[in-house]
């Protein structure tokens, strides 16, 4: 998925604001989504909702005003109600990495109640995207042990 750098991206100092790579995974989520066929409208509907409970960032390259990014998306992990996707960001021109993260999701129900992953959407998660090899991620640990803080929610 490529995003285009805005003004608006950038901060004083015309680099993109770190913040914003969060916006931009959870963009590259969505798009990894979509491309298996699932609708995160529709998975709301049905009552599946995803909170993200980790993420992690590791800047390597300033990007800015001008530029565009590609996000590289994958499934890194499943369990029976979390998932982890691991995104590389690259400077679509020069294939220079940005940066490196990921994020683990938990599936809930619209009260907040932990909830199993359905078996077809699992299947979905690990169905090659368009013009990707199928992917195997390693087997899971299950759903992440303990409590978090505050929960946001996304896709």
């Amino acid at each position: 998925m490529d995003i285009r750098i805005y003004y608006e991206d950038t901060d004083c100092g015309g680099v993109v604001y770190y913040a914003n790579y969060l916006k931009y995974f959870e963009r590259a989520r969505t798009d990894f989504l979509e491309q298996r066929g699932l609708s995160v409208a529709e998975l709301m509907q049905e009552g599946t909702l995803f909170m993200v409970v980790h993420a992690e960032l590791t800047y390597r390259s300033p990007v800015r005003y001008g530029d565009t990014l590609t996000i590289e998306t994958r499934l890194a992990r499943s369990g029976k109600a979390s998932m982890t996707f691991a995104h590389v960001v690259r400077e679509r021109a020069s294939r220079r990495t940005v940066v490196e993260g990921s994020a683990t999701l938990v599936a809930t129900t619209p009260e907040g109640r932990v909830k199993r992953l359905e078996p077809g959407l699992i299947a979905a998660l690990h169905a090659p995207g368009p013009g990707h090899p199928v992917e195997h991620p390693p087997p899971s640990g299950g759903s992440p042990g303990g409590k978090t803080g505050r929960k946001e929610r996304h896709a």
